[in-house]
């Protein structure tokens, strides 16, 4: 198993969510809504029907009935977060994937500020005690970036609460520190007092519509050096994707650490080179769970086969890798954060998890169809290393899966592809929006 840079941090984390390793067998208890993040406990109740048997063999199951696993994008209101808990209840095999976005975002926000306090000798480039960041915004609407500028800001010191919760709007630029989304915090390292300073964040969308682009990090951060210079001291991002984009255009020339998210082949490798750090959310358990919550329940087996007991093959997961919380209908991997201590346990971000990797015996687990998307086909953690994954285990869970890669703009042109839902068994579903999920219901329901 990986080793955690942060294995105390991640348990407490899931402690504070439902129980360090929350891979106790999931119960099909009456789900709730949940308000604001996915951590947030639920306030109305939603009944759910009790498990079905499993149709017979060669029986029409109607496309409403089939197992539906939403990924990667949670059903939410992208204005307040609130879980859409009638597309998590869309039938009684529908249940979400992802992460635990939350421990996951302070995990980042925990490394940079630790990353600052070892080496505060070299860090403030320009001796002016200020400890300058610019942030990289990936979709100001997406809970997981979110979390992601909440988590950076409050470690920090920086955040400034809106509504009850951290402000994780854009600053634009903020070279006075004047800015009113965010403040200037501060750190005693050594007996002396830094002011830490969010020089400048955005979104990063470009002229196309498409959000966590990277090309448009690259560009801000040659806006931004234009602008700062060496008061920039951290360079942090919503991912690794537009991470990189900056370190390679600007911050690995000027020895500046820069830190990201999804422990991407590229950016592990990177550490080596200067980049200060990333978040692995665990893509090889998550990809996992995407395809084995729709096996069991094709095959018609408790949900907890293979993830929390072992299955006919040996495959399970232990407690310490994910959470699952029944009032969310939703399966969360756990955070580790990935720095020069430990990178090496994880420059391959393709590899399966080895717990979950044995062959299923096809006479016993039938080959089943399966649709399911990527938003965008040009999404760099997506693309490079759950994809690789899903691909991988498809193999090892007998599915047949038809890959479908979007334009991370419109949801139609996904939706356009799912002409014919008939000629599958399930549907795994990563929307472009995460409000958008009766764009896709609405077909199976026809």
């Amino acid at each position: 198993m990986k080793k955690a840079l942060s294995v105390v941090f991640a348990c407490s984390m899931a402690l504070s969510l439902v129980a360090c390793g929350g891979g106790s067998k999931p119960t099909e208890a009456p789900t709730t809504a949940a308000a604001g993040d996915t951590t947030t406990e639920a306030a109305a109740d939603i009944t759910v029907a009790d498990t079905a048997a499993v149709p017979e063999v060669g029986a029409e199951v109607a496309n409403k009935d089939k197992p539906l696993v939403w990924f990667n994008r949670q059903p939410s209101s992208s204005a307040t977060g609130q879980l859409d808990m009638a597309a998590l209840n869309f039938n009684k095999d529908t249940y979400y994937v992802g992460f635990d976005a939350n421990q996951g975002a302070e995990l980042q926000g925990i490394m940079v500020k630790d990353y600052i306090e070892k080496n505060i000798d070299s860090i403030d480039r320009n001796g002016d005690g200020i400890i300058g960041y610019v942030l990289a915004i990936g979709d100001i609407g997406h809970n997981d970036s979110i979390a992601r500028t909440r988590g950076i800001r409050k470690a920090l010191g920086t955040a400034v609460e809106k509504d009850g919760n951290i402000n994780s709007d854009p600053v634009g630029t903020n070279a006075d520190g004047t800015a009113t989304v965010v403040q200037d915090g501060s750190m005693e390292i050594g007996g002396k007092t830094y002011v830490v300073r969010e020089l400048a964040s955005q979104e990063m969308k470009n002229s196309a519509g498409a959000t966590w682009d990277a090309a448009t990090a690259g560009n801000a951060i040659g806006t931004w050096s234009s602008s700062f210079g060496d008061q920039i001291d951290i360079v942090a991002s919503n991912n690794d994707g537009m991470g990189m984009s900056m370190f390679n255009a600007w911050s690995k020339d000027n020895k500046v650490p820069t830190f990201g998210y999804d422990a991407n082949s590229d950016a592990v490798a990177a550490i080596a080179e200067g980049y200060g750090g990333t978040i692995s959310q665990h893509a090889d358990v998550q990809a996992y769970l995407t395809l084995r919550v729709l096996r069991n329940a094709l095959d018609g087996v408790d949900i907890d086969t293979g993830i929390g007991t072992a299955d006919d093959a040996g495959n399970v997961l232990s407690p310490d890798v994910y959470v699952y919380k029944a009032d969310e209908r939703s399966y969360y991997a756990l955070n580790v954060a990935v720095t020069a201590e430990n990178y090496t346990d994880f420059t391959d971000s393709t590899m399966v998890y080895t717990p979950v990797s044995n062959q299923l015996d096809e006479a016993t687990h039938a080959t089943k169809n399966v649709w399911l998307n990527i938003y965008n086909s040009a999404d760099n953690f997506l693309g490079s290393t759950y994809q690789p994954l899903l691909q991988k285990y498809d193999k090892l869970l007998n599915l047949k899966v038809d890959y479908i890669g979007g334009d991370g703009q419109t949801e139609s042109n996904i939706t356009n592809r799912l002409g014919n839902p008939s000629q599958y068994d399930a549907f795994a579903i990563n929307m472009v929006k995460t409000d958008n999920a009766a764009s896709y219901t609405s077909l199976l329901e026809q």
